[in-house]
């Protein structure tokens, strides 16, 4: 068992009569992300190197095939082991050289630009960072183990990025000074400073075409230079909005997936609610309801207070405003068709107050899939 590695709930296992090793995602050919891009909880580093670590020490002298997830098998027990030992030491590496660099008093983003690899883990090309990067991956160590705060207090409570972009363009100049700058640090191939002092510029007039063109080649550029495929995802991504905006093509939505809303439980449901919930608006509501879901006999209480939405299972209130009545099947309708729909379903029966209905319905936010990344939203 391997929780808490690759993912929440991760296992390797051997097959004896094979001699055949499967090592889940905790091994892969090519370093793969403590910390995704797209956002997910921070993976333990140090837990993921002890669990291969003792895969070798449960099963070592008897593999002879390790097969993975996502990668091509390997064969032979000399480079099995091999493989297992450097994948198993690039993650310890990563996390004893981060955390030896902070109890040193480095910053998260002065300790990314301090560490590379010994060159007998970082010339095995499976090491090599094509999924996760060994810079956002040091990063991750240190925010898992000391969270954001970098401990100096000028940036315990910085501006939020327009309003400090507009301080900065204002400090260099003004945005013809900055542009001439960096059109000249461009020509230098110094792409990473010109992305950080223009991503300051297009914050602060985002409708300067010209600061926005010279962004985009330059993110290109840091796009074309990746050796890491999502860090080049995210720049090419990046020049794509400068260039042509948002395109707003069809997402997938999970209320689609009879699978999945038919087995999640009626708690995570109105957890997900609950986050829909716009608690400015709600802050002086006060809304209690019984939700029934007759065909698998249960009933919750849900109430919106202070804010936010809390619910209590197998309990009924009979002063409540008002009852809902719907099937466990029918509850995706909460998503598919949208709460300001379903007063007008025939799946749904609503007893009691319908303007305090109304109002609940009122009070929730539709999600925008489609936000900027290098612009102001």
């Amino acid at each position: 068992m391997a929780p808490n590695s690759e993912a929440p709930a991760e296992m390797l296992f051997f097959i004896p009569e094979l001699k055949a090793l499967c090592a889940a995602e905790d091994v892969n050919h090519t370093m793969h992300n403590l910390y995704t891009l797209r956002g997910a909880k921070i993976r333990d580093s140090k837990a993921w190197s002890n669990y291969i670590h003792e895969t070798i020490e449960l099963f070592g002298p008897r593999i002879e095939v390790l097969f993975c997830q996502h990668t091509w098998p390997v064969w032979g027990n000399s480079q099995i082991i091999d493989f297992l030992e450097k994948q198993r030491d690039l993650y310890k590496y990563i996390h004893d050289q981060t955390l030896r660099l902070a109890n040193q008093g480095y910053t998260m983003i002065e300790i990314a630009e301090m560490i590379t690899l010994p060159k007998s883990l970082s010339q095995k090309w499976y090491n090599r960072g094509y999924y996760g990067s060994l810079n956002h991956n040091v990063k991750s160590v240190y925010n898992f183990y000391l969270g954001w705060f970098d401990a100096n207090p000028a940036t315990l409570n910085q501006l939020p990025p327009a309003q400090a972009s507009k301080k900065y363009i204002d400090y260099m100049g003004g945005p013809s000074s900055v542009l001439k700058k960096a059109k000249v640090d461009y020509s230098k191939g110094e792409y990473r400073w010109v992305a950080q002092v223009l991503k300051d510029l297009v914050y602060a007039y985002p409708n300067d075409k010209l600061a926005k063109d010279l962004l985009a080649d330059t993110f290109e550029q840091l796009g074309y230079q990746s050796e890491n495929s999502t860090w080049r995802n995210f720049y090419l991504t990046g020049a794509q909005e400068l260039r042509q905006g948002i395109q707003k093509l069809p997402t997938p939505n999970p209320a689609d997936n009879e699978d999945l809303m038919n087995n999640m439980p009626v708690s995570l449901i109105l957890d997900f609610l609950a986050i829909h919930l716009d608690g400015p608006k709600a802050a002086n509501e006060l809304i209690t309801l019984n939700l029934k879901l007759p065909d698998i006999k249960e009933q919750y209480v849900v109430q919106i207070k202070n804010g936010v939405l809390n619910y209590f299972k197998n309990k009924s209130k009979p002063t409540a405003d008002f009852t809902i009545l719907i099937n466990r099947k029918d509850i995706k309708l909460l998503f598919s068709e949208g709460l300001e729909n379903l007063n007008q379903s025939k799946k749904i029966q609503v007893i009691g107050n319908l303007k305090m209905f109304d109002k609940f319905l009122s009070l929730f936010d539709r999600f925008n899939f489609w936000f900027n990344i290098v612009q102001p939203n």
